[in-house]
């Protein structure tokens, strides 16, 4: 692999990070308590060029695990009225996960990467709620980091000036419907083209790859003493 084609490519563009797309829909906000009910995983790709794409997608409708809690006001902001309902074909929480890595897992060694990193709007809540998921099913080979993450509301307020989703991707010419949203499936297909957009904006302002580093010339020491102040502190020059 030439040196070029080596910084074009995910492990070297994420520092042998993995980045993989999640969205979750839930029963609240409490991740160790409240009920997964919703879950998708897309994971990206980079061309020989260096641009990044979505790649390949897993969704699954989840099954409240036992115990778990179920909001009112959460269900009528997902649109979940019976998350119980066979209609919605899901499945153990358990199963989705042991999908979604096997997934993961595999990507990530073609990518040769060392570990994925969750990439979420908000993602410190869709994180938690898949690290406690995976804790009650007792899996022990999770792809994802146990805490770093890439928050595409931060990457948007940053890059965009945005950090609602709709508006964000609205705002990079991505196409957003409202009466679609709060599904798992579309939102976690937006914010992946959401977070490609934004890698790929700061590829064409020229950010990457990285300039080579100029070798800075030897300065010549300081001969003026450093003055100091009453109290024995040097004083800047």
């Amino acid at each position: 692999m030439s040196q070029e084609s080596d910084l074009n490519s995910l492990k070297a563009r994420f520092r042998g990070y993995f980045p993989v797309v999640v969205d979750v829909e839930t029963a609240g906000f409490n991740a160790n308590t409240d009920a997964l009910l919703e879950i998708c995983a897309v994971t990206l790709k980079m061309d020989e060029q260096g641009w990044l794409a979505p790649d390949k997608t897993l969704h699954f409708n989840v099954t409240p695990f036992e115990g778990a809690n179920l909001e009112p006001a959460a269900l009528e902001f997902t649109g979940i009225r019976d998350p119980y309902s066979p209609l919605r074909g899901a499945v153990d929480e358990g199963e989705a996960l042991k999908e979604i890595f096997k997934l993961i897992r595999k990507e990530q060694k073609a990518a040769e990467c060392q570990r994925t990193i969750m990439v979420a709007h908000n993602a410190n809540f869709d994180h938690s709620f898949v690290m406690a998921a995976a804790e009650r099913a007792k899996l022990k080979r999770n792809p994802f980091h146990p805490f770093a993450t890439f928050d595409t509301a931060a990457l948007s307020g940053l890059a965009l000036g945005q950090t609602v989703l709709a508006k964000a991707c609205k705002t990079a010419d991505i196409a957003f419907d409202n009466k679609e949203a709060h599904s798992a499936l579309y939102d976690t297909e937006r914010t992946a083209e959401l977070f490609c957009e934004i890698v790929n904006r700061w590829k064409r302002l020229g950010g990457w790859p990285l300039p080579l580093r100029l070798t800075r010339k030897k300065r010549r020491p300081n001969k003026t003493p450093a003055r100091e102040s009453t109290h024995g502190y040097p004083l800047q020059q």
